[in-house]
């Protein structure tokens, strides 16, 4: 990725969005249904877009709305929708234009208690909650967010009785349901003002701020964090646990510093990611460049983005961790501190997630289930406690409680963050110290991510490719051992393919919403093998996807 000279910097007012005509596009463009960039489209987290080029208008929240009050009646879940929106300009619209929709269906919604900006996981936790031991008359939710996306930016995704995002399937319905309302110029939309709406007895007032709060103490030892008397440092980036943080501080006693609770639709307060755009990236050191600042003041800091279901650790011997590292030092601290969790519990992560993870589990003696890239493919596992832990290499993880019950299905950030406290607390030592432990037994990966430009034709193939097209036998210098196009811990499509050696692995799958496909690359052996690997990835990947367009030129790789 090719770095802005504003990378880290404060945003320049020019940079920064205009919300009154980013909420007045969000009314007033309409949606071509004609137009791919235009339609519904649900990714690995909902759909998501901008109202100025109008992919995320009032016209794509109502249609979202009603094709899931549609299935939800196709598949008989009648108890109540838990609704929570973050603190992007275009949430609090896009909040109102589904209670508009929702209650004109007869759902029973459940909003937060004075409006509250609700992150993802309390949306989660309420619905695991309300659904404990039910078998009729579960529960479902709606998170109005674009996770870390820039400001001008807004987000829906719906999350089903099982409490995580929605798979594929689920998400493949209500788009095209959602789609055909837009066809249809929404006439089959029922609707009601919103006044009215907020009004109605199946309209009701929910605190997920104190219910999921009070209940933290379930899923961390929050009595060693007190007892160390640690000092903590969050950051919650201006997003929707602003709120959550001091109350935790004083609920249990902590030692807890609130950097900012400065809430600004424009988050004219976040310093610029590596593109030189504002995008509330917790694991980004260009973004977290305020928490950074001070982290010798803590004695662990952290940060999460908008819906907080993503976190960044900050210690005073690393600074910002690699998410990767983070869920490493999770992971092996986790199943060696809770003793009620199943023996059978095992550890989820991505394809592309470290494999440093994968000789850690080895040595746990705890099965490891490897899903495609999207959060969705823990919640079962999650729910059902079969799984222990889920994370993925962007930041996103959750796990159970101590009893050995589900949390929540859907990734938490506020969790990973007092869980670095839970460890720093016990041990004496911060993860990042914790880590280069893990690196001296397991050796210490290097990791890197690039893009490639692609023909839209080239990205099919890519998505569709077998193992068979890879004709190598050697990467880096190494023996190919596996070639893989489907997840070996659920037989589902990946998207592209990872190759792996006993030393490194790459994996090539294209870009949902640009001409590009990315490569996911680590070595065991250091930098240089590392590049070695990027570069003939790619010509390994060229040479697969040489079928796809004859004509077009080999794409070229930028860092």
């Amino acid at each position: 990725m090719k770095i802005s000279p504003l990378a880290g910097k404060p945003a320049p007012m020019a940079l920064l969005v205009d919300v009154p005509k980013l909420v007045s596009a969000y009314y007033t463009n309409i949606p071509d249904p004609e137009v791919v960039e235009q339609r519904v489209a649900f990714g690995t987290s909902g759909h998501r877009g901008s109202s100025f080029d109008s992919s995320f208008n009032e016209a794509h929240v109502l249609a979202i709305s009603q094709a899931i009050c549609t299935y939800r009646s196709k598949h008989g879940i009648n108890g109540p929708l838990f609704v929570g929106a973050d603190t992007h300009a275009l949430s609090v619209s896009a909040c109102a234009s589904a209670v508009e929709v929702l209650a004109a269906n007869g759902v029973d919604i459940m909003l937060a208690e004075g409006d509250e900006y609700t992150p993802t996981p309390a949306v989660s936790h309420a619905i695991i909650n309300y659904n404990r031991g039910r078998s009729s008359g579960l529960a479902d939710g709606i998170v109005i967010t674009p996770s870390h996306n820039p400001p001008e930016d807004g987000g829906f995704k719906y999350n089903p009785p099982n409490g995580g995002a929605a798979d594929t399937d689920v998400t493949g319905w209500i788009e095209a349901a959602a789609n055909a309302f837009l066809k249809g110029g929404l006439k089959d939309v029922k609707r009601m003002p919103l006044q009215k709406a907020l009004r109605l007895d199946t309209t009701h007032r929910y605190d997920f701020l104190n219910t999921y709060v009070s209940e933290l103490g379930l899923v961390i030892d929050m009595g060693v964090i007190r007892d160390a008397g640690i000092h903590l440092g969050v950051d919650p980036l201006g997003g929707a646990g602003v709120h959550y943080w001091q109350r935790i501080g004083e609920h249990y006693k902590l030692n807890l510093s609130v950097i900012s609770e400065e809430v600004d639709p424009t988050f004219r307060f976040m310093a610029l990611d590596w593109d030189g755009r504002i995008r509330m990236d917790p694991s980004s050191s260009y973004a977290m460049q305020r928490l950074l600042g001070m982290r010798d003041r803590y004695d662990i800091a952290f940060a999460c983005d908008t819906d907080h279901d993503r976190h960044g650790i900050v210690t005073r011997s690393v600074g910002l961790m690699p998410a990767n590292h983070y869920l490493a030092v999770a992971i092996e601290y986790l199943f060696q501190h809770r003793s009620q969790w199943p023996q059978t519990a095992g550890v989820g992560k991505t394809v592309v997630s470290s494999q440093i993870i994968d000789r850690i589990c080895a040595r746990l003696k705890r099965k490891l289930v490897e899903v495609p890239a999207g959060f969705k493919w823990f919640a079962d596992g999650l729910s059902d406690g079969s799984l222990g832990f889920g994370g993925e290499e962007s930041a996103g993880a959750t796990f159970l409680r101590l009893d050995g019950s589900a949390w929540t299905t859907d990734k938490d950030g506020l969790v990973p963050g007092l869980l670095a406290a839970e460890i720093t607390a016990r041990s004496g030592r911060d993860p990042g110290d914790a880590y280069r432990l893990l690196a001296s037994e397991f050796g210490d990966p290097v990791a890197t991510r690039v893009e490639a430009s692609a023909t839209p034709a080239q990205k099919k193939m890519l998505a569709a490719l077998s193992p068979q097209k890879i004709q190598s036998t050697e990467l880096a210098g190494e023996k190919i051992q596996s070639v893989i196009s489907k997840a070996p811990g659920n037989d589902a499509p990946v998207g592209g393919v990872r190759v792996a050696t006993a030393g490194g692995w790459f994996a090539a799958r294209p870009s949902g919403t640009e001409n590009i496909y990315k490569i996911y690359a680590e070595s065991f052996h250091g930098e240089d093998h590392l590049q070695r690997i990027v570069k003939e990835a790619q010509a390994i990947v060229d040479a697969a996807l040489a079928g796809a367009s004859q004509s077009q030129p080999p794409p070229a790789a930028t860092k």
